[in-house]
C-alpha cells in the first residue's frame, strides 16, 4: 500500500493545493501525507528485517540457506565470467597463437545488477552495524 501512495504523492499534493487555500495548512497537510507515506513504507521495510531474521535464526538449510547459495552462485558466475574466462583465453592464444578451438559457454552479462543488488543489500548490513543498530 505505501508504494502505491508514493506514486499518488504528487498527484494529492496538486489537489491539496487547490483544495486548501491557506499555505501554511496545505503545508501541513501535505507534510502529513509525505509522513504517512513514509511511516508505511518503514513499516513495511521493519516487517521485511523482522522476515529476515525470523529466516536467517532457523537451523533449516532450506529456509535460512537461500541467501548464502544465491551469494555463492552469483560470486562463482562472477568470477567464471569476469576472471577466469578472460585469463584462459588470454593465455591460450598467448601460448598457440590460435582462438580456442571451442567456444567456451558464456553466462549473462548483467551479472553486475545482481551482483550490485546483493553488495548493496550487505551494504545497509554494514551501516546498521556501524551505526549500532544491530550487534
Amino acid at each position: 500500500m505505501a508504494p502505491i501512495l508514493s506514486l499518488l504523492i504528487p498527484s494529492i499534493v496538486g489537489i491539496i493545493d487547490k483544495i486548501i487555500p491557506d499555505k501554511d495548512a496545505a503545508a501541513k497537510a501535505q507534510l502529513e501525507l509525505t509522513t504517512m507515506a513514509m511511516k508505511g513504507e518503514l513499516d513495511q521495510i521493519t516487517n521485511q528485517l523482522e522476515v529476515n531474521k525470523a529466516e536467517a535464526s532457523t537451523g533449516s538449510l532450506f529456509i535460512g540457506g537461500w541467501r548464502p547459495f544465491i551469494g555463492w552462485i552469483c560470486g562463482t558466475a562472477f568470477a567464471y565470467t569476469y576472471v577466469v574466462l578472460p585469463i584462459v583465453t588470454f593465455a591460450y592464444t598467448s601460448y598457440t597463437g590460435h582462438a580456442l578451438p571451442v567456444e567456451p559457454p558464456t553466462l549473462d552479462n548483467n551479472l553486475y545488477e545482481l551482483l550490485f543488488g546483493m553488495l548493496g543489500l550487505g551494504g545497509l548490513r554494514t551501516l546498521e552495524k556501524i551505526k549500532g543498530v544491530t550487534k
